[in-house]
């Protein structure tokens, strides 16, 4: 739960704990990490977000000293962290497969790192006992680990990763193998504990609503380059592709051509048969030029009845419903067969539906509602 007043990069005054300089990085042919400059703060819960193959386990990597970059550098505290091999780093990796010692217990398997440290006796079982408390494992501390859960190795892993107090903390999709309601509440408690650590966190994962959950900021990735680097918030309602506006959550994408209508208004010409649509846009557009306008479904409305003042209307046939608890989303056919979704919130409980398949229904949003994209 990051705080409305925490937010170092914006402030010229501080320094980065991470810093990526034009950092390439090749295997053979294959170039992974092209040129990609990225400052992390300190105490940031910090996102790598993207589809497999995009470069962020690469970027993981080289941060934990696994890889070493082909072009370019990365500080860590102001210290280039190159040459320094993986165990002389500030840092700690948590794989996905949380990689435990079987035959060792609980207790065992979060000392190890302070006793390989020649750590002594009294200093080792005060830590430990610490990071149990921290993760709330102290009842589970004489077990092994095929004796507890999934989510308890989880958070056994992550116990070990912190007693080192590291000024990093490196975690590789290390939600991936719990369950759907399991992997939220273990997303809070990873908040928490960063919070409550300080520890800088820095995730790699390909699930957006995880990203969009735990980071202070997400870098969403492609073929090694970053798309945009920005808040959870700013990341949804402001993308600044159509590639970043399409892979986090739902959206319609509307293809066009702008052409100016007043102060940062546009008139989106998009269809022979439907009237133009209106966008605003602080960016500017040249008359004629190519366009995407992104609108999320939440901010479509639906009615059965024209509506009576909306800047942009249009007319169609309910295609599909997808009903799940708390949202119905609808896919409304246009005519031309553009199909557009509007998301309702089920506020009541549903008797019987208002509107349903084949129905003709009215489409509207306001000229602010989306997002005008030049790509």
């Amino acid at each position: 739960m990051q705080t409305a007043e925490f937010a170092p990069w914006e402030d010229p005054q501080q320094k980065p704990l991470i810093r990526f300089q034009n950092v390439t990085k090749r295997f053979g042919e294959f170039t992974a990490i092209h040129d990609l400059s990225l400052d992390i703060f300190e105490r940031e819960f910090f996102a790598l977000l993207g589809p497999s193959g995009c470069g962020k386990t690469t970027m993981m990597r080289m941060l934990g000293g696994f890889e070493t970059p082909t072009e370019g550098r990365i500080e860590l505290a102001g210290q280039d962290i190159g040459p320094v091999p993986p165990n002389k780093r500030a840092t700690n990796m948590m794989f996905q497969s949380y990689a435990l010692f079987p035959h060792l217990s609980v207790w065992d398997n979060i000392a190890f790192g302070l006793r390989r440290d020649k750590k002594s006796k009294e200093q080792v079982a005060a830590r430990v006992e610490e990071m149990l408390k921290l993760t709330r494992l102290e009842k589970f501390s004489r077990r092994k680990p095929h004796q507890i859960s999934g989510g308890q190795r989880q958070r056994v892993a992550l116990a070990r990763s912190l007693a080192k107090a590291p000024k990093l903390l490196l975690l590789d999709e290390p939600l991936g193998a719990l369950d759907k309601k399991l992997r939220q509440d273990t997303q809070f408690e990873l908040m928490d504990i960063q919070e409550t650590t300080g520890t800088t966190f820095v995730i790699v994962t390909h699930d957006q609503e995880e990203a969009m959950t735990v980071a202070s900021r997400v870098a969403v990735m492609d073929e090694g380059r970053l798309m945009q680097v920005a808040t959870p918030a700013r990341i949804y309602e402001t993308p600044e592709s159509v590639y970043v506006a399409d892979f986090i959550g739902d959206v319609n994408i509307v293809h066009g051509k702008a052409t100016a209508s007043g102060k940062e208004q546009y008139r989106i010409d998009w269809s022979d048969t439907l009237p133009p649509l209106t966008a605003t846009s602080a960016k500017p557009f040249s008359d004629g030029q190519d366009c995407h306008l992104a609108i999320r479904p939440e901010k479509v409305a639906i009615s059965t009845e024209r509506p009576e003042a909306a800047d942009n209307v249009v007319q169609g046939t309910v295609h599909d419903i997808a009903y799940l608890g708390n949202l119905s989303t609808y896919h409304v056919a246009l005519p031309g067969g553009t199909i557009i979704k509007a998301q309702t919130a089920n506020t009541r409980r549903i008797s019987r539906r208002h509107i349903t398949w084949e129905d003709p229904v009215w489409l509207s949003w306001t000229a602010t509602a989306g997002v005008l994209l030049a790509e």
